[in-house]
C-alpha cells in the first residue's frame, strides 16, 4: 500500500524512448496503462493527454534509423498506474 505513495505523478506528455526530452525514467519503474477513447492500448510509444493523441508503431515498418515507424492516433487519452 505504500507503493502508491512512492509513485511519481504521471506527466502530461510521456515517451518510452530514452533519447526523448519527454522520457521520465522514474515513471517506468512502475507498470502504467494507457486508454485511448475508452479502450486500453498496450503498444503506445508516446502520449500527450492535453492534446489527445498517442503514437503507436505502424506494424513492422522501420524508419531509416531502424526504429519503428510511428503513427498518431487521436482521441481521449487516459494514463494510469496498474
Amino acid at each position: 500500500m505504500n507503493d502508491a505513495q512512492e509513485r511519481p505523478p504521471l506527466p502530461d506528455h510521456l515517451s518510452v524512448d530514452p533519447r526523448s526530452a519527454h522520457h521520465v525514467a522514474a515513471v517506468f519503474e512502475h507498470a502504467i496503462g494507457i486508454r485511448l477513447s475508452g479502450k486500453e492500448r498496450f503498444d503506445v510509444e508516446e502520449y500527450c493527454i492535453s492534446e489527445g493523441w498517442v503514437k503507436v508503431p505502424a506494424g513492422k515498418t522501420l524508419d531509416r534509423r531502424g526504429r519503428p515507424l510511428l503513427i498518431t492516433l487521436k482521441g481521449k487519452v487516459e494514463a494510469f498506474y496498474r
